[in-house]
C-alpha cells in the first residue's frame, strides 16, 4: 500500500460540490409560469483522470457542434463552455415531451501547479471532448529518506 501526502485545497472540494449540485439541478425539469414542465438546464458529464504524465479531462457533449465548444485556460483554471441548441420545431409536428436539456453550459476545473497548461491539447470527436494537460516533470514529488534515531 502506498501512502502519499497531498496538499489540501478547499477550492477543489468546493468545485466538486458545485459540479454535483449543477448536475443534480441541471438534470431536472423546471416549471414555466403556465405550470407546464419546461426545458431543463444542463451541464455535461466530465471525467478527470490523472497519471504520472498528464491530467486527462473527458467531457460528454452529445449533439454539440465542434464550433459551439470553447476550451480556455486562464489563471490556472481550465474552462470548458459551449451551447447545445434546441432543435427547431417543424410544421406538422407537435412535441408532447421534451426531456433532453439544452442551452449554454460552463464547467471549470482548477489545475494544480504541477500542470503545464501551455502544452495543453484538445480533440473533439463524436460528442466527446478530450483535453490533455501535461504535467511538469520537474514538479514530480521526490522521496526524502527520514532517519529515525
Amino acid at each position: 500500500m502506498t501512502n502519499t501526502l497531498t496538499r489540501w485545497n478547499p477550492f477543489t472540494e468546493l468545485n466538486e460540490i458545485q459540479n454535483r449540485l449543477t448536475t443534480l439541478f441541471g438534470r431536472t425539469g423546471r416549471h414555466n409560469g403556465d405550470g407546464e414542465l419546461g426545458i431543463a438546464e444542463w451541464s455535461p458529464l466530465v471525467d478527470v483522470v490523472e497519471d504520472d504524465d498528464e491530467f486527462l479531462i473527458k467531457a460528454e457533449l452529445p449533439e454539440v457542434k465542434k464550433s459551439d465548444v470553447k476550451v480556455l485556460i486562464q489563471n490556472g483554471v481550465l474552462q470548458i463552455s459551449g451551447e447545445r441548441k434546441l432543435e427547431k420545431e417543424e410544421k406538422g409536428k407537435k412535441y408532447h415531451r421534451i426531456e433532453r436539456a439544452y442551452g449554454s453550459f460552463e464547467r471549470s476545473f482548477s489545475l494544480p501547479e504541477s500542470s503545464k497548461p501551455e502544452q495543453m491539447t484538445a480533440a473533439y470527436d463524436n460528442g466527446l471532448l478530450t483535453v490533455h494537460v501535461p504535467k511538469d516533470k520537474a514538479a514530480k514529488p521526490k522521496p526524502i529518506e527520514v532517519k529515525v534515531q
